[in-house]
């Protein structure tokens, strides 16, 4: 009889079969009904289809669609001894079923739910029976198909009079559980660590002394460790191995069992049935998703902080409004949601507390300007101008208006745009730069501590969709692993295919912004007419707000659409891995999204009032005339635009958040409850069956699009609108617990899923961050005041007296003749319509300002980056650790390490603990393994 123990399926050791009695292999991975079978090297059957091979033709042995026989099915569902595996019996032919002990049987771990309709008196069409039917068989394929990948598989059913919905639930024994932690490389732990996770703020006012009401003593902190990929061949070195229940943690099972799903066929792969995806997509299942932990809300008259669930644990301390000053508990969001979402979360919490020095002192700036509105010269000798000041008609039809009109639009005007806006904007700049910086350190020390550090590179496996439909197989450069191979020089053609939609697309959000400024243009036109002074005066102003609320809804609609078609096109340029994908997915969203919300703000910044000529000799756009910035400078109508787009958008996006959830939720419960004549409260319910009334969970790609745009709002703008920091910041502060109440209270689980950073959002911050520079120094240069005031006080007046003038033209004789009258108007021009000599001495001027601003800020911001290291040193030493201790676990024999064992970190006497070892060349086979 051959030993049985459990080896890598790497090539690491020589002795080792993947053995199940009566079963093939499907592309889902090695079939493993019923455990480990390992036997001696050159004799035992063939190890199974690698996690490479298996991609092409693992389920060849049998077929996709060939079931097993009865007799299989039955015993793979039940198991021998209601679902434990016992050394002592035996498989058909005489093979030995391995010696692992399954882990608990109740453990329910996924849930694949469908609907069927009941209803008598349905429409005799043969397509409706015909689609039922063929899903129907998808469905039994499916299902055979976990069944024979080594899944048990329950079903559970709940009818009433007009429908039923059907629950599978599943869960994976123990020799599969194994079996793809090693393919998908999961890190488990090597050695315990204290819990040294903390807070840069609580560490600052650690060190200055101030008490700090952030911090909050959470139960059950999840302790840290240091951790390597699992190998089985080496289960005996991993931190609670001796206990197959918990040795998995919940996160880790569902990636297996999701990871399984995507990848089982129900049809031929080369046609695309592969995967649980594609199952949803068609209406074969409605949902699959993994069980909640309990309820989570605690029961009534129960002790608050004993005994609470991980979910009632993160509802207590992380979901509940009262929590907004609190710290996150990112250890337990990790440990119950998996690393993407505590990443994201991570995130926007970093982010949310970089935003406090922003906005205080952009709230200061802000008080400033309200200071100095009533002391301001050129704003005083404006609104005492009375009738003094004629200024030039708007339209052809037009009247003459005074200048004094328009004294609140200047006050308005001073409150943006003053001195204290060239320091702020300069301060945010370096701002921007540090939390970047900063955000990589953190990123990097979580990534780490949660075992994602080389999760990209080295351990994400490609999707299953791209392994369905690439023609070919290459050697991973990395690994050296057959994989599936799409050619580059395809997916670069098919990429150029797609950008020259997006561009197309992008085009028609500039011509939507063209409509919006010839909207403005004849509505300022219309109001101009009117008969009412302070109505007309304030034309421009309306015309501007009404255009604004006009492109937001243009803004909202063509994002619909477009992120739609984006996920289309990604799907077709064929990308190897998830986070591939999803990179393509969001640069293409994110081009778009960027011209949609920011091409009105860019306008009214750099082009509005810079083509109006001068009159008598108007230019227009056709055939309307170009928009002028009215009294207050476009400055004040940029920070308009602002407000009305992003604080808008954060009101429409948190509505939806916290309405249409609530709708959905009450809509979807009532429909699935229709029919029940005593639903009874929820505690009588099974928890798949109280899961699957909460909403589906969504992807976080929203979430990370509305973050990233409000960054560039704060930043590419800030010269414009210093609340803007304030806005986000109180934004941001309900968005954390309304997303955390979302997932925890409203939505399914979600399947865990690792990260190891935020992905291509970090290169988009960064590039925001050098444009933010850019935007700040042309705003001040040639939308601002602040050069020409500048400018007047060192040639003409300290005071600023006679500024008002100085900015002021006079109309050609010519039109003056025609009107009988003369005007002004705003520009440095000659009475002839010339540029005068000071518009190019202001010209020169600040065109030199944007290169030493840009120069200056630009430079602090590299040196600030070289002196923040992106990997902290207390990482790197973790690092080098987590490294010895690896290869100290995963040593083969005493050879590697060296005579003394110090080599490769190997403690000599520790073979025996590694289990049995493969025989060397010549010498009996090993002893066997003991069961666990």
């Amino acid at each position: 009889m051959q030993p049985h123990t459990l080896f890598s399926n790497k090539g690491r050791s020589c002795s080792r079969s993947w053995g199940a009695p009566g079963r093939a292999a499907s592309s889902a991975g090695p079939l493993l009904p019923v455990g480990l079978q390992v036997s001696a090297c050159g004799s035992g059957p063939d190890p199974p289809p690698t996690a490479a091979s298996s991609w092409k033709d693992a389920h060849d042995l049998r077929g996709p669609f060939q079931k097993p026989p009865r007799q299989e099915r039955d015993a793979a569902e039940a198991g021998p001894g209601g679902g434990q595996y016992h050394p002592d019996r035996r498989g058909p032919r005489g093979r030995e079923w391995g010696l692992v002990r399954e882990h608990s049987p109740h453990l329910r771990d996924f849930v694949l739910v469908w609907e069927e309709d009941l209803r008598l008196g349905r429409p005799p069409d043969s397509a409706p029976r015909d689609k039922a039917a063929t899903h129907a068989a998808w469905r039994d394929t499916f299902l055979e198909n976990l069944r024979a990948a080594g899944l048990h598989v329950d079903q559970r059913h709940v009818r009433n009079a007009s429908s039923a919905v059907h629950y599978v639930l599943l869960s994976a024994p123990w020799a599969v559980l194994c079996y793809h932690a090693e393919d998908l490389r999961l890190k488990l732990p090597l050695q315990e660590l204290p819990n040294q996770a903390s807070h840069w703020s609580a560490r600052l006012l650690a060190r200055l002394g101030i008490p700090n009401v952030l911090q909050e003593d959470v139960p059950d902190v999840p302790p840290e460790y240091y951790t390597c990929e699992f190998k089985v061949s080496k289960l005996s070195r991993y931190l609670g191995s001796d206990n197959p229940d918990t040795f998995f943690s919940s996160t880790d099972r569902h990636q297996i069992l999701f990871a399984i799903l995507a990848k089982t066929p129900y049809g031929h792969e080369k046609k695309g049935v592969i995967g649980i995806d594609q199952l949803l997509a068609d209406g074969v299942f409605s949902a699959a998703f993994p069980l909640h932990d309990g309820p989570f809300r605690l029961p009534p008259g129960s002790p608050q902080a004993a005994g609470l669930g991980r979910r009632q644990l993160l509802f207590q301390y992380w979901a509940r409004w009262c929590k907004w000053s609190k710290y996150q508990p990112l250890e337990h969001v990790r440990g119950y949601f998996g690393e993407k979402v505590a990443l994201y979360f991570a995130w926007l919490g970093f982010y949310t507390a970089w935003l406090l020095p922003a906005a205080a002192v952009g709230t200061l700036v802000f008080l400033v300007g309200c200071c100095m509105v009533s002391s301001d010269t050129p704003t005083q000798e404006l609104c005492g101008s009375a009738e003094d000041l004629q200024m030039c008609p708007r339209c052809a039809d037009c009247p003459f208006w005074p200048l004094s009109s328009a004294c609140a639009l200047a006050q308005a005007g001073r409150l943006f745009d003053h001195g204290g806006t060239v320091f702020f904007s300069a301060f945010v700049a370096l701002w921007a730069a540090l939390l970047l910086a900063h955000w990589r350190r953190s990123s990097a020390a979580l990534a780490h501590r949660w075992g994602c550090s080389h999760y990209e590179d080295l351990e994400e496996r490609p999707r299953p969709q791209f392994a369905a439909s690439a023609p070919t197989t290459a050697p991973n450069p990395v690994t050296g692993e057959d994989e599936p191979y799409f050619p580059r020089r395809l997916r670069v053609r098919r990429v150029l295919a797609g950008s020259v939609l997006v561009v197309m697309l992008v085009a028609v959000v500039v011509m939507c912004l063209v409509s919006v400024i010839l909207c403005r243009g004849i509505l300022a036109a219309l109001v101009s007419r009117s008969s009412s002074a302070p109505v007309a005066s304030w034309a421009s102003r309306i015309a501007s707000f009404t255009g604004s609320l006009v492109n937001l809804v243009f803004i909202l609609v063509l994002s619909k659409i477009y992120v739609a078609l984006a996920r289309v096109l990604t799907r077709w340029e064929m990308h190897r891995t998830q986070t591939k994908f999803e990179d393509a997915f969001t640069l293409k969203v994110f081009i778009f999204q960027f011209v949609n919300f920011y091409s009105s703000p860019i306008y009214v910044a750099f082009f509005k009032g810079r083509f109006v000529g001068y009159p008598g000799n108007y230019h227009t756009l056709f055939g309307v005339r170009n928009e002028e910035c009215a009294a207050g400078g476009c400055l004040v109508e940029l920070a308009q635009e602002l407000l009305v787009i992003m604080v808008g958008k954060q009101v429409v996006n948190n509505v939806q958040e916290v309405l249409v959830p609530q709708l959905q939720a009450w809509w979807h419960t009532a429909r699935l409850r229709r029919g029940r004549r005593r639903p009874g409260p929820a505690a009588d319910r099974a928890p798949w069956e109280a899961d699957y009334e909460l909403l589906p969970c969504g992807d976080l790609f929203q979430e990370y699009l509305e973050t990233v745009l409000q960054f560039g709002f704060v930043t590419i703008f800030v010269a414009a609108c210093p609340l803007a920091p304030l806005f986000a910041l109180l934004n941001n502060w309900v968005e954390v617990r309304l997303d955390a109440r979302k997932l925890v209270c409203q939505q399914r689980r979600p399947v865990a899923q690792r990260a190891q950073d935020i992905g291509i959002w970090a290169h988009i911050l960064a590039v925001i961050a050098h444009l933010a520079v850019v935007s700040n120094a042309f705003l001040l240069a040639f939308t601002s005041d602040f050069l020409p005031r500048t400018y007047y006080r060192w040639t003409h007046a300290h005071d600023l007296r006679g500024f008002l003038n100085f900015t002021l033209a006079h109309a050609p004789p010519a039109f003056a003749a025609a009107h009988n009258r003369t005007c002004r108007y705003q520009a440095f021009r000659e009475d002839d319509g010339q540029y005068s000599p000071t518009y190019w001495n202001l010209l020169a001027i600040r065109l030199a300002f944007v290169i030493v601003f840009e120069h200056v800020v630009f430079s602090i911001g590299r040196l600030l980056d070289l002196l923040v290291p992106d990997i902290p040193e207390s990482v790197e030493v973790k690092v080098k650790r987590e490294y010895y201790l690896a290869k100290q676990a995963l040593a083969e024999n005493g050879a590697l390490s060296g005579a003394d064992g110090a080599k490769d970190g190997y403690f000599p006497g520790s073979e025996s603990s590694l289990g049995p070892q493969p025989p060397a060349p010549g010498v009996g086979p090993a002893p066997p393994a003991p069961s666990l």
